[in-house]
């Protein structure tokens, strides 16, 4: 059985928006336009559907959960901020939206296998 056209564009229509108020809500933490990161029901609730459902769409649409990208798109910022400035680590980890700087480096050093510490003097050496 075939799946209705209009099924597969609002799926690929909910992954389209998700894409953009990520990208939105990012500009706003990085401008200082709020201090709290979305979590999956609050992107869903800007969507007006259901949690389950949001996850279950970007599942499907993309092979990854939301929180994949989330994470990804928060660890494309830090990498930026550890290279690009000299802001010190703990006030990237606030800028970033998280509570205490040592969630921080353990978010980053899961994803990087380094600390930001490590990160950011390994490619100042290197370059």
């Amino acid at each position: 059985m075939a799946i209705p056209k209009k099924i597969i564009s609002r799926k690929e229509e909910i992954t389209k928006e998700f894409f953009a108020l990520l990208e939105k809500h990012m500009d706003d933490i990085l401008a200082g336009r709020t201090d709290k990161m979305y979590h999956i029901k609050d992107f869903a609730a800007a969507l007006f559907i259901h949690a389950g459902h949001f996850s279950n769409t970007i599942k499907l649409t993309t092979g990854f959960s939301p929180c994949h990208f989330v994470e990804q798109r928060t660890l494309e910022e830090a990498k930026k901020m550890l290279l690009l400035n000299d802001m010190p680590i703990n006030e990237i980890s606030y800028k970033l939206t998280f509570n205490d700087p040592t969630n921080f480096t353990k978010f980053f050093k899961s994803f990087e296998g380094l600390t930001p510490k490590q990160f950011r003097k390994h490619h100042t050496e290197n370059t």
